[in-house]
């Protein structure tokens, strides 16, 4: 059996995304179901309804004395799933035809986990969809996130699931701890789900929790640290540009004629310093792509300056 699990809390878009992989399970010809894991305590019950007969719902129960998180549901999902294959999306996702088939093909030839592209809602902001194309470029992936991802379920056992202690950046530990298992995460660029990243202002939100979930990865995985220039240089960039803003602000006319500078020149030499990732990423809007990356740099300074 295929057991595709989705997590929610409070999203009305788990509604047609559950009318979309229902379709995906029917079409593919073998025994599957859907499981809902709910935290929206009742507030969905008109989508569970709706429903009923084709999804199984699962209530998600808060553990005492912890916030509600995102890999407590995973795991909650995985344990009440019944499948020897375990399939992730997200509420809000919008399945192509074939996705499901798609992504499950290589699992039944010997493969262990497997990972779809994952591009913008038409009309949504599709800032990362050229990114996220070339990362599939690749037969196998160094990580992964959890909308489009597929699995068997010894894999899941062999390391224990989602780490609970992750407000977000579980899903790219979760690969972490897989591939330093000794599993390849498959890349199947024609399994595809389409998702709505919301408003500027929330892709600005998601990129600072992404910068200090990444931090916070690197905190527990700090033997990833001595790859991290060449395979992460992100996470080291941008913090690093953001420490120097205040100096090249405060910097005094007397130090800047020591290094050969007019007065007042050295702030704008320092906001200069953008304009090759301005160009390199031209085509997708430069100022929206520094504008989030800055904010991803953001959040994994406040993380690295955490106690």
């Amino acid at each position: 059996m295929i057991s595709i699990v989705i997590i929610s809390k409070d999203e009305a878009s788990l509604d047609t995304t559950l009318t979309d992989v229902t379709c995906e399970a029917a079409d593919l010809g073998e025994p599957c179901e859907v499981v809902v894991v709910d935290a929206s305590s009742g507030r969905l019950d008109h989508i569970r309804r709706r429903h009923a007969g084709r999804v199984r719902w699962v209530q998600f129960r808060q553990p005492p004395g912890v916030a509600i998180s995102i890999p407590h549901q995973r795991n909650a999902g995985v344990c009440a799933a019944k499948g020897e294959f375990i399939v992730f999306t997200d509420a809000g996702a919008r399945p192509d035809p074939g996705w499901l088939a798609g992504l499950v093909a290589p699992l039944r030839h010997g493969e262990n986990v497997t990972c779809g592209l994952t591009l913008a809602l038409p009309g949504s902001d599709s800032l990362y969809d050229r990114g996220a194309r070339r990362a599939l470029q690749a037969r196998y992936l160094a990580e992964c996130p959890t909308i489009n991802l597929a699995f068997r379920r010894g894999a899941f056992d062999a390391i224990d699931g989602f780490d609970e202690e992750f407000a977000y950046g579980s899903d790219v530990d979760f690969s972490w701890r897989l591939t330093d298992a000794g599993y390849r995460i498959h890349g199947v660029p024609d399994a595809v789900i389409r998702h709505d990243l919301g408003t500027r202002r929330r892709q600005l939100r998601r990129s600072y929790v992404y910068g200090k979930a990444r931090m916070r990865l690197y905190r527990k995985h700090p033997e990833r640290l001595r790859h991290v220039l060449r395979r992460d240089p992100m996470v080291v960039a941008y913090p690093a540009y953001l420490l120097g803003v205040p100096l090249a602000m405060a910097l005094p006319a007397r130090a800047a004629f020591r290094f050969g500078w007019p007065a007042g020149v050295a702030f704008p030499l320092y906001l200069a310093l953008l304009i090759l990732p301005a160009w390199r990423n031209r085509s997708n809007g430069a100022v929206r792509v520094l504008t989030d990356h800055l904010a991803y740099g953001a959040g994994a300074l406040a993380e690295l300056v955490r106690p």
